[in-house]
């Protein structure tokens, strides 16, 4: 069972999709519940499937206080890293909240503290916590719907069903097509080709 609230301070849940990912943007989410929230459907985005959660973006994007979705290009990723694209991708969505949180709850164990606001990293935060896994779906919802569009342009690496994952499919395509403009430069390509090939 998912937990509410640590405090009584307004906290934003914050999570990231597409850090895995051989191509396309790493997106990121902010959302701030109403206090005692309760969702009995509301999980961490990869224990559901796509219907779940399509449904379950609808009702948060209704239902929550706040929310923002933000993101942070291959070309900043190959710049900076995925490590720090991820963290600036959550402070970017936290930027674009239009109500400054108190406390920000992180899925994981490191971030980059954003302005003078208090962080706490949660370990598989996304299924503990109500905030993050929200802001879970709404990061991979949001990343695959971009990722599904990337796919009719650059339809010869399989975007609609990976989503930019390393799946040998995706491999197989960049081994036959090479990479594209939406692909991480930075990704070590010839040990990433090698894996369950």
């Amino acid at each position: 069972m998912l937990k509410a609230k640590l405090t009584n301070k307004i906290e934003a849940g914050c999570d990231e999709a597409g850090r895995g990912c051989l191509a396309g943007p790493v997106f990121a989410a902010a959302v701030i519940l109403p206090k005692n929230y309760k969702n009995k459907n509301l999980n961490d985005s990869k224990k559901i499937n796509k219907k779940q959660r399509d449904t379950l973006r609808k009702v948060i994007e209704e239902e929550a206080l706040y929310w923002a979705v933000a993101e942070v290009s291959p070309q900043e990723i190959d710049e900076i890293n995925i490590l720090n694209a991820s963290f600036l991708a959550m402070h970017r969505a936290i930027d674009k909240l239009k109500q400054k949180p108190e406390l920000l709850l992180i899925d994981g164990n490191r971030f980059k503290k954003y302005k003078s606001i208090p962080h706490e990293c949660i370990i598989k935060g996304d299924g503990k916590f109500m905030s993050i896994a929200a802001a879970s779906i709404l990061a991979k919802t949001h990343r695959d719907e971009f990722m599904k569009k990337a796919a009719i342009t650059y339809s010869q690496y399989f975007w609609e069903k990976n989503k930019g994952y390393p799946t040998l499919a995706h491999k197989m395509a960049i081994q036959d097509h090479g990479i594209c403009p939406l692909h991480r430069k930075t990704f070590n390509y010839n040990l990433q080709l090698k894996l369950d090939l």
